[in-house]
């Protein structure tokens, strides 16, 4: 989630890293990292996929009481409990829902790191195929030395190719920017 004022984005992120955190040290003293990641990134996916759980998660207008019924109606129905659903109805209580896809980011960065294991984000055009994916985090798993986990994002303005991001390491091998780069060397020759 881009946030577009420069105070808002740290802003978000110190808000984020301290509900993941106190999070993460809950689930490591009940020795629940991987259930409750787990039923993070469920819930997650259930955001990614409805635009009406965006707009429930993002519109202000909704009050505490009625983003938590509908938070609670679909944690019990996706069966998401224990320490993952009582903390995104613990989210909805506090009005903090829009931060919510950022939290749980900060808490899959925090179970990365305690396992060692790097995160990337790689954009495509279209969806890759698992043997796509595969390679690539072969690829990128000979680069840091490490277990990769990738996040994958489709952005079909790329044409095709794709960009990955490590760290503080940025590859972009999309179409686009080679077209970009072929139209600006031609602007220059005229």
């Amino acid at each position: 989630m881009a946030q577009s004022g420069s105070q808002e984005g740290p802003l978000l992120s110190g808000v984020a890293l301290r509900y993941a955190s106190a999070l993460f040290d809950l689930a490591r003293e009940a020795n629940a990292v991987d259930a409750v990641a787990g039923d993070l990134a469920r819930f997650d996916a259930l955001i990614r996929g409805s635009a009406d759980l965006q707009r429930l998660i993002l519109n202000p207008i909704f009050t505490a009481e009625e983003q938590s019924k509908a938070i609670g109606a679909i944690l019990d129905k996706a069966g998401i409990s224990g320490l993952a659903g009582n903390f995104i109805r613990l989210v909805a209580s506090k009005r903090r829902l829009f931060a919510l896809p950022d939290m749980i980011r900060a808490f899959q960065n925090l179970v990365s790191d305690a396992k060692g294991i790097v995160r990337a984000q790689v954009i495509l055009a279209e969806a890759p195929t698992d043997t796509v994916l595969n390679e690539i985090k072969a690829a990128l798993r000979d680069v840091a030395k490490a277990d990769v986990a990738l996040d994958v994002k489709i952005d079909p303005s790329l044409i095709g190719g794709l960009i990955v991001k490590m760290g503080s390491r940025m590859v972009d091998a999309s179409v686009r920017t080679k077209l970009n780069s072929i139209r600006l060397a031609m602007k220059e020759v005229r």
